[in-house]
């Protein structure tokens, strides 16, 4: 049987559930869709979202061919016969599915042909494109960010599927509780009905969702790695608290997990140099430098041998002391900069090239750290509104409590370290 989510995909924008920032009347994409002058295009956002039917839905508004690649299985053959079919057809559309899988050579082979106008093409991915599609690409089409459906719009798909979908219609479900469907789901479209089919299907006439009921079924059901993304970001996420929570055993875990399911290994370690600096910090500086040496390796290395510097890595980043700081310390600065704005920068540490600037006093009164003893001179660096306002706070391990003495030596009492 054909599934659900495929079952009552929207046939228009209006019946598109969420992204009303990109198809709302009005709206930049729907203008230019209903003005028949879109050009090349690349959906990024997280499985789940409407990229696959949002292709769909402008190929038919537009009246335009359509021809569809997996980046998974897809290769330079299949592009340019897909180029060669185009050229014989008035306006083509190629829709390719996570072109961040595609490699620099595929990509490529897509240039001239989007140049020329042979194809619109439109590109669809689950990672940044400013990383994973090469600039000349990217320069030649516009992204389009979509968001992670909100818990309204995932209530009004569930009723809309049981109220239209063929087969739901027919038995008797009563939504009792949504909260499991919900926060299973993480903001997916498809992994929701997926899960709401499953809860279907357990009864003959009929059904009544409880939370209950949804988290039995989904603990039985949605176990297996789907590297096209229904449990994605469970997994990386189980790996990153994994090395969080200093268990490399779980970590390996779920690192053989994701590469058994074919997981893109430049993913899990572009992941693992967040978590270096996030996680672990000036508690080990070390950390961010071996994530960054294992995520080049692993560029130059591939598949399989790459898996043996994954390991590596993440089994060096489950054993290292942890910290948070840092990534705390810009979180509360970025709130700072949100609720008081553009504070004005204090006279004696601007800059002063002219002389102009000079007579203002831009410059007048700072200390050049370096000619006190130890390199440090006690002045202000924060504007004054906020003036003595503490972000970093060393965490407490054997790094940052020296880095902490070190502080409270240069600063007295001022920041209370």
């Amino acid at each position: 049987m054909i599934p659900l989510a495929e079952r009552i995909r929207p046939r228009t924008l209006d019946d598109v559930v969420g992204q009303q920032h990109l198809i709302g009347k009005g709206s930049v994409l729907r203008k230019s869709v209903e003005n028949k002058s879109l050009g090349s295009v690349i959906f990024w956002g997280p499985p789940g979202t409407g990229k696959t039917t949002l292709a769909n839905i402008i190929a038919q508004e537009l009246s335009m061919s359509f021809f569809a690649l997996s980046a998974v299985n897809a290769g330079v053959k299949e592009v340019r016969e897909v180029i060669e079919k185009a050229k014989h057809e008035y306006q083509s559309i190629l829709f390719i599915d996570e072109i961040h899988r595609f490699n620099k050579s595929q990509q490529d082979a897509l240039l001239h042909a989007v140049e020329k106008g042979i194809i619109t093409l439109i590109g669809a991915t689950t990672e940044n494109p400013s990383f994973e599609v090469n600039s000349a690409l990217l320069s030649r089409c516009q992204v389009y960010v979509l968001k992670s459906l909100e818990e309204n719009d995932l209530i009004a798909l569930l009723h809309k599927a049981i109220k239209e979908d063929e087969v739901l219609k027919k038995k008797k479900i009563n939504l009792k509780e949504t909260a499991a469907l919900i926060n299973i789901s993480g903001g997916d479209a498809r992994k929701l009905l997926n899960l709401l089919e499953l809860v279907g299907n357990t009864a003959r006439d009929k059904v009544e969702v409880t939370d209950a009921l949804v988290m039995e079924i989904a603990q039985k059901k949605v176990a297996l790695y789907d590297k096209s993304g229904e449990q994605h970001y469970d997994i990386i996420s189980a790996f990153i608290k994994s090395m969080r929570g200093s268990d490399p055993n779980g970590a390996v875990y779920w690192l053989a997990r994701m590469i058994e399911g074919g997981e893109d290994v430049k993913f899990i370690a572009r992941r693992m140099v967040i978590l270096a600096s996030e996680d672990i910090g000036n508690a080990n500086p070390n950390a961010l430098l071996l994530a960054n040496a294992a995520f080049d390796a692993v560029n130059k290395i591939g598949h399989p041998e790459s898996r043996i510097i994954l390991s590596q890595c993440a089994v060096y980043l489950a054993t290292s002391p942890k910290s948070n700081a840092s990534y705390m310390a810009i979180n509360e600065a970025m709130a700072t900069v949100s609720r008081t704005g553009d504070l004005p920068v204090p006279l004696h540490i601007r800059n002063a090239p002219t002389k102009l600037m000079k007579n203002l006093d831009y410059g007048k009164g700072y200390q050049y750290s370096h000619s006190y003893d130890n390199n440090f001179s006690e002045q202000e660096y924060l504007p004054d509104a906020i003036a003595g306002t503490k972000f970093y706070d060393p965490g407490n391990n054997p790094r940052e409590n020296e880095l902490r003495n070190y502080l409270k030596k240069l600063w007295k009492d001022k920041y209370g370290y």
